[in-house]
């Protein structure tokens, strides 16, 4: 079942990293300035009470002039409403109501989504809480007076955002039809390629990175079966500054991995792959999604008997944390290999939802196990009691071993590959949890 998407605005300086690192319980969405992938992570997941939901920071812009903040503001509003089940609005007691925040929240009030207003800062309860009350006049709420770096006020914000979830039911309940998930860097074809599938022309494309107009969901009938394409939308209008396009393009990755079965990593073949799409495809991997790779625009690579298979290699050396993915050259634009698309949603949902009987798994570690002896420390042998899998979406696993500290990560990947050879699993992730338990042997 997905989790709820939950997507955090307000305007620079009033604690939305702050907010977002204290409900992640790490320091996840980076404040200092580090280059490389810290930076990148505006995601997490959150629990609170039987509640599960993922998390979105769309914030960290703050250009000098106030018009400019103003359409940076508005761009994420609308990443956000693309994006989220619900929206917290953050705003700043010490700074209060502000020209800005009125414009956003009338945005966010025409979305018909739900909207949590926060009024970040309020350090001392008795002395500021009062003056919380001006924002009741932006007509979105009651205002939710917390402290961000003091963690006060989180319980009744996080009550509210949480009774906007569905029940746990009605998820249950909901269409059963595959979702899937089209993402990549801006300009690799996603669209086009979704146009293809769909026969007609239901996406705005041009040539410029990011003019994709929304994120649409679209109902596609193939071989008397029916499925969803997600397609996440670049931007609204393109960005100002380079670096935003990126940074949305992976929010809206992110919300749409969270709600599909099946993700779609596009690449350009004329490009290969990219850093952007390594950030894109540890997304899907993360969430235990089940991949495909589809590398667009073959027809435009000049080719001879190693240009694919030098591509693959290419792939698996970037994406080296995904070997299991299935990957397959295609052209949205003429359609070329768009038949097997088809085929590999088939069986990588195929592989995401299979159960695999305990006594033949058990037989087939012992094997394992009796090929590549466990590893030891201090004279101290690991011992694999019994493995069995709990769950689906993606295939999980639990493996009972005698002392937890003896199952190294490397033999915890041999064995996923032992079960790998033996029953298939392509394309989808495999989760292996260890449990300790006395040795009664």
């Amino acid at each position: 079942m997905s989790k709820a998407v939950v997507a955090v605005v307000g305007r620079p300086n009033v604690g939305k990293s702050t907010l977002f690192n204290a409900l992640a319980g790490e320091r996840i969405s980076i404040v200092e300035d580090t280059p490389g992938v810290t930076r990148d992570r505006i995601y997490a997941d959150v629990s609170w009470l039987d509640h599960e939901f993922t998390m979105i920071d769309t914030g960290g812009i703050e250009p000098d002039s106030s018009d400019i903040i103003l359409s940076q503001m508005r761009e994420q509003a609308q990443i956000a409403i693309d994006t989220a089940d619900v929206i917290i609005f953050m705003t700043d007691v010490r700074q209060g109501l502000v020209d800005a925040d009125a414009k956003v929240a009338d945005m966010l009030r025409r979305s018909k989504k739900p909207i949590v207003l926060v009024v970040n800062k309020v350090d001392d309860f008795d002395k500021h809480v009062m003056d919380s009350y001006e924002f009741y006049n932006l007509g979105i709420g009651d205002p939710h007076p917390i402290s961000a770096a003091g963690k006060l006020g989180f319980g009744d914000m996080l009550d509210a955002v949480i009774a906007h979830f569905p029940e746990p039911d009605i998820l249950d309940r909901e269409d059963d039809t595959p979702r899937i998930a089209v993402v990549g860097k801006p300009n690799v074809g996603k669209s086009s390629l979704i146009n293809r599938l769909c026969g007609k022309q239901r996406l705005i494309v041009s040539d410029i990175a990011g003019t994709t107009r929304d994120a649409v969901d679209t109902r596609v009938r193939f071989n008397k079966k029916d499925y969803i394409f997600v397609d996440t939308a670049g931007l609204r209008r393109k960005s100002r500054i380079q670096g935003d396009i990126e940074r949305y393009s992976i929010v809206r990755a992110v919300a749409a991995v969270e709600k599909a079965d099946v993700v779609v990593l596009v690449i350009d073949g004329a490009e290969g792959v990219s850093e952007q799409d390594a950030k894109i495809a540890g997304i899907a991997h993360e969430r235990g999604k089940a991949v495909i790779i589809a590398v667009n625009k073959w027809d435009a690579v000049e080719k001879d008997n190693h240009t694919m298979s030098d591509q693959i290699d290419r792939i698996h050396k970037t994406l080296s944390f995904m070997l299991y993915a299935r990957i397959i050259f295609i052209s949205a634009l003429t359609g070329q290999r768009l038949g097997q698309l088809y085929e590999a949603i088939d069986q990588v949902i195929a592989a995401s939802t299979m159960r695999v009987g305990t006594g033949v798994l058990n037989e087939i570690v012992a094997e394992a196990v009796a090929m590549q002896q466990p590893p030891t420390d201090k004279g101290k042998r690991l011992k694999i009691f019994y493995v069995t899998q709990v769950a689906v979406k993606p295939p999980t696993f639990v493996v009972f071993v005698n002392d937890k500290k003896l199952m190294h990560f490397s033999y915890v990947r041999y064995l996923e590959n032992q079960i790998r050879q033996n029953f298939g699993f392509e394309g989808t992730p495999l989760r292996m949890i260890t449990r300790q338990r006395d040795d009664k042997s």
